[in-house]
Formats: C-alpha cells, sequence, structure tokens
C-alpha cells in the first residue's frame, strides 16, 4: 500500500512576530490525494501553534501526546517539547510513529523529531517536510532583504514559493499567528 505524504511547513520569527503555515496537498504515490489537508493545530487557548509532516495519524498521535506534557509542564513549551522528544525516541509504540513537528510560541520555535532531536532552527526559520528547503530559503532571503515584511507575510510568501517550485506542495495555505 502507497503510503500518503507529503507536505511543507514555515514557522517564521520576526521583529516579535510569529507565523506558522502549511500547504494542504497530501500525496499518495505518484497523484495527489487531497488538497486541503489542514496541518495547523492551536494547542493551549492559542498560545501555542503546532505544524506536521508525515503521516497523518501519527502526528495526531504526537499531538495528544504534547498536548498531555504541555499540561504536565504548565505550559512550557520547551520542557514539553522535551519530555515528549524522550518518550518519542524510547517507548516501543511510538518510536515507529513517521511525523515531525514544528511547535512555537510567541518568542520561541522548535522542530521535534523522532530521532530525539529538539532543535532551536537557526536565524527564527523553521521548516520541514518535502518542500521544506525551499521555502526556508525564500523566508531567509525574505527576512534579510526585506526586514519589512510581517511574520505572516513572509510565512505566506514563501510557501507560495515553494508551491511553485516543489511539486508535492500547493497554494492551498493555511497561517496562524501566534
Amino acid at each position: 500500500m502507497t503510503k500518503i505524504h507529503s507536505t511543507t511547513v514555515l514557522a517564521v520569527l520576526h521583529n516579535n512576530q510569529v507565523a506558522i503555515g502549511a500547504d494542504g496537498q497530501a500525496t499518495m504515490g505518484n497523484y495527489v490525494a487531497k488538497s486541503n489537508v489542514k496541518k495547523i493545530r492551536k494547542l493551549l487557548d492559542g498560545k501555542i501553534v503546532t505544524g506536521f509532516a508525515g503521516s497523518t495519524a501519527d502526528a495526531f498521535t504526537l499531538l495528544e501526546r504534547f498536548e498531555e506534557k504541555l499540561s504536565a509542564y504548565g505550559g512550557n513549551m520547551k520542557r514539553a517539547a522535551i519530555e515528549l522528544a524522550k518518550d518519542w525516541r524510547t517507548d516501543r509504540y511510538l518510536r515507529r510513529l513517521e511525523s515531525m513537528l514544528i511547535t512555537a510560541s510567541k518568542d520561541e520555535l522548535l522542530i521535534l523529531s523522532g530521532t530525539g532531536d529538539v532543535l532551536e532552527p537557526d536565524n527564527n526559520v523553521a521548516a520541514i517536510g518535502s518542500g521544506a528547503m525551499y521555502a526556508q530559503a525564500a523566508a531567509l532571503a525574505l527576512k534579510k532583504h526585506a526586514p519589512q515584511l510581517t511574520a505572516e507575510e513572509i510565512v505566506r510568501e514563501s510557501l507560495n514559493i515553494a508551491a511553485d517550485i516543489c511539486i508535492y506542495t500547493n497554494h492551498n495555505l493555511v497561517v496562524e499567528k501566534v
């Protein structure tokens, strides 16, 4: 059975603003299975926003666990992310989950992976998924050469640039601000 995959998720912290966005494409083999998947989720009444790439069912499992960790650690995003990454890496069931997460609060971005990584990205730009490098390159260029743009504008334009280049990224964007 062919796996459903492919997405682009981008988060930018710029001028004291945070925005995270994703395209809506899910690909199965060599065709588009769905074009309007929502890959962005708000947690803690919108204080934390997450985006996921990879298996949707796996991502939902991880998001539920992340939300539990946020509750257990009083909303401390970094601590919750570290604890989730520990579990993800060592738990026999979680270790098989194929997904990546970006988490964003008003002043912090993190990338989480199943290998136990919790990364604070350089230049306050986080990207995951098949179009990640296109979106990240565009966001870095816009931050440097168009500093007057808002974080939301940078995310939207960068995702549109990625969608123009990457066949696994489309123009059905969902963008949220923290």
